[in-house]
């Protein structure tokens, strides 16, 4: 593939001060918010990145069929659309290498501190700045606290009985195993939603007897997915505007299925009828038709794209097990009806922890306030990017951003520009700190569970968009539009600004030059 277009992100000429902002997690959040801050003249800024290259998920997540399912031009940042995409649902190695491209041809790479895990971290009230703690027993020190670290970085591995003790391999779908060899293997796949809809049609071809533990069905819609021709590729690199109406495009046709995900929706029931349809015509065998068929509302857990999915189990080489797995033993999986399954490889296509957001990061803000306690009925922040307590942090892609029918890349642009509003105001107005009032977040959240509750995910079947007690803390309550119509602009009446510091005129030249911040006293990052 070639490099992204030319880049649209203008660069603010005037020069800004230069609070220095430690930024978590080098995927497209730590990206986005990286690029923007740029943009605006801040140029002192570290990206903390356990791993060894940028990416994220897409760095993580190299499980065979690995796939995005939202059109490859509308999951792209809006400053730098890309003309070579192959197809329409790019795979993860292009996505990955479009990620890498962004933070070189932005100049992001130098701000990056790879393999670098950032284990807590402390505001200091006194000096007005945060105390990282990093896992390799170092410390530094920040102005400005940013986590980019996402809602699904954490692998959720359920503690089965026995599971320490299987002889096979075994390992979660988001830490793959490249050294896996299926053919004449007997493979489970423990799930059977996002990951597992990708993964067992590619290892079906291979594996001897593929076994797929579902807990519950889903929802699949047709993946209208395509290849792109090379006189597409080359319109969209030379007809000015051609690739903003394709996003603009893609984005108000997602925009329009958010009225699905409503309790009572007429267009959810259509769905959810034409879905049904589907699968009576694709899968032939009435038990397992029964057995893939949801009792649930259209839209209450993810909706899946596949072309491939119901003509893969019902190869002959394939099984669906829907009895609830009660224990491993050396060599197998026992199941509640009292049938073993030998088995030589265990794949988790399980998912994340996706409701404890930074975990397993000890965060502590003004007065020893953790987030591990802010958070005890479940996290929640102020727009999804603040939280009352904790100055000068900022969430991307925090409780309430996530969304089940459009790009989350929209969001994490949304919420970039607000971070980027709240920098400016302490610089602006020479202050210290700034922190969402608790009364402004409370009532924010209130609205936002009301409207919550009314949507499908409230309603009876489980998901990953909220915790046990039943509370959504992981989806937005409306359609995207609404999102950037509450971040376009930052309301001071929601914030509270304290202390005074000058910021300084000359900012940073690089990302270890930059001018004293937390005190005379601290050293420089």
């Amino acid at each position: 593939m070639g490099t992204t277009s030319n880049a649209t992100l203008a660069v603010v000429p005037r020069v800004r001060g230069a609070p220095h902002v430690a930024i978590i997690g080098a995927g497209a959040a730590g990206l986005c918010m990286a690029i923007r801050l740029k943009a605006a003249g801040y140029t002192s800024f570290v990206i903390y990145e356990a791993a060894d290259r940028p990416g994220g998920t897409w760095r993580a997540n190299i499980y065979p069929g690995a796939a995005c399912d939202i059109p490859a031009h509308l999951y792209s940042f809006s400053f730098a659309p890309n003309p070579d995409w192959s197809r329409k649902f790019v795979r993860q190695p292009e996505i990955g290498a479009y990620f890498d491209r962004c933070a070189t041809e932005y100049g992001i790479v130098p701000h990056i501190r790879f393999g670098t895990e950032v284990s807590g971290a402390r505001y200091d009230e006194a000096a007005a700045c945060w105390r990282l703690s990093i896992a390799d027993g170092g410390e530094e020190t920040a102005d400005i606290l940013v986590s980019g670290c996402g809602q699904l970085n954490r692998p959720y591995i359920p503690n089965l009985q026995g599971r320490t003790g299987f002889k096979g391999t075994q390992f979660h779908s988001a830490r793959w195993d490249p050294s896996a060899e299926f053919a004449g293997k007997s493979v489970a796949v423990i799930g059977s939603a996002a990951s597992a809809i990708q993964i067992v049609p590619e290892i079906a071809q291979q594996a001897e007897r593929l076994l797929v533990f579902q807990r519950s069905p889903n929802w699949i819609a047709r993946k209208r997915d395509r290849k792109y021709s090379d006189f597409e590729r080359r319109l969209y690199r030379h007809v000015p505007g051609l690739m903003r109406l394709v996003r603009g495009y893609h984005f108000w046709r997602h925009e329009m299925h958010y009225v699905a995900y409503r309790q009572n929706s007429r267009l959810g029931r259509f769905y959810k009828f034409m879905l049904g349809a589907r699968i009576r015509r694709k899968v032939h065998d009435p038990a397992l038709r029964a057995a893939v068929t949801p009792d649930y509302h259209f839209g209450c857990k993810r909706v899946q794209l596949s072309n491939k999915w119901f003509s893969t189990i019902e190869r002959p080489n394939v099984e669906l097990v829907t009895s609830a797995i009660a224990r491993f033993t050396p060599t197998a999986i026992e199941t509640a009806d009292g049938r073993t399954h030998s088995v030589d490889t265990v794949i988790y296509a399980t998912g994340f922890e996706a409701t404890r957001f930074l975990a397993p990061m000890q965060i502590e803000g003004a007065d020893g306030l953790t987030l591990q306690k802010a958070w005890s009925d479940g996290a929640c922040a102020h727009r999804g990017v603040t939280v009352a307590g904790f100055p000068n942090l900022f969430l991307l892609y925090g409780p309430n951003t996530n969304l089940g029918h459009n790009s989350i890349l929209f969001m994490l642009e949304c919420q970039a520009r607000y971070v980027i509003s709240c920098i400016d105001t302490l610089v602006d107005r020479s202050v210290a700190s700034i922190a969402v009032k608790p009364d402004a977040m409370a009532n924010f959240n209130e609205r936002l569970q009301r409207r919550l509750s009314r949507s499908v995910w409230a309603l009876g079947c489980s998901n990953w968009y909220k915790t046990a007690s039943g509370k959504i803390t992981n989806n937005w309550s409306g359609p995207a539009i609404r999102y950037w119509w509450q971040t376009r602009r930052l309301d001071l009446g929601e914030y509270e600004l304290t202390g005074s510091r000058d910021w300084g005129s000359t900012p940073a030249s690089s990302a270890d030059a930059r001018q004293p911040a937390c005190g005379a006293s601290v050293r420089l990052l």
